[in-house]
């Protein structure tokens, strides 16, 4: 049995150019993706998925605006466009991603007072998904890592996954970034400092 996983971040269509939340080249990481899926033993995905009004949009806060943040009683919070609503095109995987061979899907984002970027953990660090305990009943020891977006998703699951005691490896190429405000270069960063390889 092999103990390694790929885990394929949120590639959805509101990531994706045309989307509501767009990454710049978001769609660019499909084909690799695909072909990391394809040799891939196990495949888990996670998807974005708020329910309408959501606390993290910026919408529901009188006065904000997108990338603007706001203190939460989990801390700080950035404020995003409505995206990745449940039930809507946007929320969807991208339409040439090959992910039918996945055996997991983890949602997250789904609580409406709290924000989640981790695919193991809500924005609190506390509330778990349930993926770390899947991954030790399988006996999975070995993630990699793609997807979007390198500095919020992605960069929040490697480091929670590395704290969890995972091997745990982020393949650059097959994730791409927002680089809000020198984001990207501060989550590789504490990627590093948490044990995580970037490849």
């Amino acid at each position: 049995m092999s103990e390694k996983a790929l885990v394929v971040i949120d590639l959805q269509n509101d990531f994706c150019p045309g989307g509501a939340l767009a990454v710049e080249g978001g769609h660019e990481i499909v084909p690799l993706v695909n072909r990391m899926i394809a040799d891939a033993e196990h495949v888990i995905l996670t998807q974005d998925w708020h329910p309408a009004g959501h606390s993290s949009f910026a919408s529901e806060h009188s006065g904000k605006s997108s990338f603007d943040s706001v203190a939460m009683p989990y801390g700080e919070q950035t404020l995003w466009p409505d995206h990745c609503v449940q039930g809507t095109d946007g929320a969807a995987f991208h339409p040439d991603l090959d992910w039918t061979q996945a055996e997991l899907v983890i949602r997250k984002g789904f609580r409406p007072d709290i924000d989640s970027y981790s695919a193991f953990f809500e924005n609190d660090h506390t509330t778990p998904t349930g993926l770390i305990g899947y991954l030790r009943e399988r006996g999975i020891t070995d993630l990699t890592m793609v997807g979007l977006a390198t500095d919020f998703c992605v960069a929040y699951s490697a480091i929670d996954a590395a704290r969890a005691g995972f091997a745990v490896t982020v393949v650059e190429a097959g994730c791409r970034a927002i680089d809000l405000a020198g984001s990207l270069a501060a989550m590789r960063q504490k990627m590093q400092e948490a044990g995580v390889v970037l490849a």
